[in-house]
C-alpha cells in the first residue's frame, strides 16, 4: 500500500483525524477566523521581514569604501 506523505511524513489518514480533531475542538464558526488571524500573523512577519531585509540593504549601500586603494606616505 503506497502511503502519501504531506507535511511532517504524514499520511493521508493522519491529515484527515488532524483536520477532524481541528473541526471538533474549534467548531465550524470558528475555524474562518483563527484561519483570517493566521494569515493575517503570516503577513505581518513578512512585512517585517521584508522591512528588515530594506534596512541591512540600505545599510551595506551606505558603507561604500571611500578609498580601497590607499597608498601610505612612508
Amino acid at each position: 500500500m503506497e502511503q502519501l506523505i504531506f507535511l511532517f511524513g504524514l499520511g493521508g489518514y493522519e491529515i484527515i483525524v488532524v483536520m477532524f480533531v481541528i473541526l471538533l475542538l474549534f467548531g465550524g464558526k470558528k475555524i474562518p477566523e483563527l484561519m483570517r488571524g493566521l494569515g493575517k500573523g503570516i503577513k505581518e512577519f513578512n512585512n517585517a521581514k521584508a522591512t528588515i531585509e530594506s534596512e541591512i540593504k540600505e545599510g551595506m549601500k551606505s558603507e561604500i569604501p571611500k578609498n580601497v586603494d590607499r597608498k601610505s606616505d612612508d
